[in-house]
C-alpha cells in the first residue's frame, strides 16, 4: 500500500514534458509566451533544425544583399532562459503520434503535449523542372545561395558576354515574387555600376497566374504596385500559365488567349505557392500537403495532445481560414502559450483562436511599397514605413528595443 502511495506521488509531481518543434514565428513565440509567463513547472523544450531564427518576410533583402546574413540571424540561445526553455539543435526526421515522441538526427525526444511549427516548403503544382532549374526563397541559406548566383552571373559578364546571365525571372506575383522583383529592381543601377554593365543590358521578368499582380489585394492596390515596378522597369505578365522549366527557359500560356510563351533567362526563382512540412506529409498524422486540420483552439482532434501553429495548422471552421502569414503565425503562437499557462495551471482556457488582422504590407524596394493598414490602403514612403514598424515590432517582442536597435529596419539603414 505505501509503495503504490509513493509511485502515485511521483507521478503526481512529475513536470509535464511540452516539446516545440520548429522555430519559426509560431513555435519561438509559443516558447517565449512559455518563458515569460508559465509560472508552474514543466518541462518545455524547443527544437530546430537551425540555431538561430529568421524573419521569412525579409528573405527577399538577404537574396539581393541589402540585409546581412548577420544582421538577418537572431539566435536562440540569446534570447531564450535555459532555466526554463531548453533549446536543442536537431533536424526532426520523424513524428509518432502513437508514441508520443519525435525523432531527429539527433535522437529520440519523447512529450506529453506538442506543439508543431515546422514551417513551409515551396510547392511545384506538379510543373516539371521547378525543383531542378529555379532558385526559391524558402530559407536563410537558399537566399544566400540565391544572392552568390546573381552576383558571380553579374560580376562574370565582362567575361562571358552571355546576356541572358543578366536575365532573371520570378515564377509568381504574390508577395514573395513582388518584393523580391521589386528590390533587385532598386539595386540594378548600383550593381551595374559595380560590375560595369550598361544598365540598359539586364532584363527582369514577372510573370503570374492571377489576372493581376498581389492578388490579396483589390485591383486598384495592385495597379498602383504594377506601375510602380514597371517604372523600375519590371516586365509582367499576368494570367499566364507555367507548363515547364527547363534550363534557362519559362514555358508558359496565356490563359486567355492559348498563346505559349518562352521567356530566356538563367536566372529562374520560383515564388509560385507553398505547402507544409514533409515530416508531417510523410507521418501518421492527418495532413493535407503537410498541413494538420485543427479545432478552433489549434489542438489536432486525432491526438488531443498535439496542438500546431503557423504553415503546418489547416483551420476546418471557415471564420478562422487566412492566407499563411508571418502574422497569422505569430498570434497562433501567442494563442498557443496562452492555452499552455492555464492547461499547465489546472485552469481552464475555452477561448477559440481567433486571428485579429492588423493589415498588410508589400515593399516595392527599401522606401516605397502598397499595402492596407487597419483597413486603409496606403502607399509610397507610409507604406515603406508601416512594413519596416512591422518588422520591428516583431523584433521588439523577441528582445525589446536594444534588439530592435541591433537587428530594426530604418528608413534610410540597410546593410548595403
Amino acid at each position: 500500500m505505501q509503495a503504490n502511495n509513493t509511485t502515485d506521488s511521483a507521478s503526481a509531481t512529475k513536470k509535464p514534458k511540452v516539446l516545440i518543434v520548429g522555430g519559426g514565428y509560431g513555435g519561438l513565440k509559443a516558447a517565449l509566451g512559455l518563458q515569460r509567463k508559465l509560472k508552474t513547472d514543466a518541462d518545455i523544450t524547443l527544437i530546430s533544425k537551425h540555431d538561430y531564427h529568421y524573419q521569412t518576410t525579409l528573405l527577399h533583402k538577404v537574396a539581393i544583399g541589402t540585409l546581412s546574413s548577420r544582421k538577418a540571424r537572431i539566435f536562440y540561445r540569446k534570447i531564450l532562459n535555459p532555466r526554463k526553455v531548453r533549446f536543442i539543435k536537431d533536424k526532426i526526421t520523424k513524428i509518432l503520434p502513437d508514441e508520443n515522441k519525435v525523432i531527429g538526427n539527433g535522437g529520440e525526444y519523447a512529450y506529453d503535449y506538442l506543439i508543431i511549427g515546422l514551417g513551409f516548403r515551396p510547392d511545384s503544382f506538379g510543373v516539371k523542372g521547378v525543383d531542378k532549374h529555379t532558385y526559391k526563397l524558402s530559407s536563410l541559406n537558399a537566399a544566400l545561395k540565391l544572392m552568390k548566383n546573381i552576383e558571380n552571373k553579374f560580376k562574370e559578364y565582362t567575361h562571358t558576354k552571355n546576356a541572358q546571365d543578366l536575365s532573371v525571372i520570378v515564377c509568381g506575383t504574390g508577395f514573395t515574387g513582388i518584393e523580391f522583383t521589386a528590390e533587385l529592381a532598386t539595386q540594378l543601377d548600383e550593381l551595374c555600376l559595380i560590375c560595369g554593365i550598361d544598365r540598359s543590358l539586364p532584363k527582369l521578368t514577372c510573370i503570374g497566374r492571377s489576372a493581376h499582380i498581389l492578388p490579396v489585394f483589390d485591383e486598384k492596390l495592385a495597379q498602383v504596385a504594377e506601375s510602380k515596378l514597371k517604372n523600375l522597369g519590371v516586365d509582367i505578365i499576368s494570367g499566364a500559365s507555367i507548363e515547364e522549366i527547363k534550363e534557362g527557359v519559362v514555358i508558359a500560356r496565356e490563359c486567355k488567349s492559348d498563346k505559349k510563351l518562352e521567356i530566356k533567362g538563367n536566372t529562374i526563382i520560383w515564388s509560385a505557392g507553398v505547402k507544409g512540412s514533409d515530416i508531417i506529409e510523410n507521418s501518421t498524422l492527418p495532413n493535407k500537403k503537410g498541413r494538420i486540420p485543427v479545432n478552433a483552439q489549434l489542438q489536432c482532434e486525432e491526438y488531443p495532445n498535439i496542438y500546431v501553429v503557423g504553415d503546418s495548422a489547416q483551420a476546418k471552421n471557415k471564420d478562422m481560414i487566412h492566407a499563411p502569414t508571418a502574422q497569422l503565425s505569430a498570434q497562433m503562437g501567442d494563442y498557443v502559450a496562452e492555452l499552455f499557462v492555464a492547461k499547465l495551471s489546472g485552469k481552464e482556457f475555452e477561448r477559440p483562436f481567433t486571428f485579429n488582422h492588423r493589415g498588410t504590407v508589400c515593399s516595392i524596394g527599401h522606401t516605397d511599397g502598397v499595402g492596407v493598414v487597419f483597413k486603409r490602403p496606403v502607399k509610397g514612403e507610409i507604406a515603406a514605413f508601416m512594413k519596416n514598424t512591422i518588422e520591428n515590432k516583431w523584433l521588439f517582442s523577441l528582445g525589446g528595443f536594444e534588439m530592435v536597435f541591433k537587428k530594426g529596419q530604418f528608413r534610410y539603414r540597410t546593410s548595403n
